[in-house]
């Protein structure tokens, strides 16, 4: 089992998997022990209830259901951000695993 779990949502799961991509190579470069993965909103919920994440990281293009996530994470201590926009567009894998990594210490 990873040391730290990080969860991507996006509307499909689709547009996140080269961002994972990325974030994974980062990771492997720092010789961090980790499981990114990607989701899209529908199957969000199975895995806050099934999988011990340590983090959750919206993409921009789901922003607006931050809040629903909030209440649905009430008493879960799991961190929730929305991914820069900037670092999503150019898919910058390094600063998105960095947000991750700030949002669990």
């Amino acid at each position: 089992m990873a040391e730290k779990t990080i969860m991507l949502v996006c509307s499909a799961g689709m547009s996140t998997s080269l961002l994972v991509t990325k974030m994974q190579a980062a990771s492997k470069a720092r010789e961090m022990d980790t499981e990114i993965f990607a989701v899209s909103a529908a199957e969000a919920d199975r895995n806050i209830e099934n999988k011990n994440i340590d983090v959750m990281l919206l993409g921009p293009q789901v922003r607006f259901m931050k809040g629903q996530f909030e209440k649905k994470l009430a008493g879960k201590n799991i961190p929730l951000d929305i991914i820069n926009m900037q670092d999503y567009g150019k898919m910058n894998g390094e600063n998105v695993l960095d947000q991750a990594l700030k949002l669990m210490n």
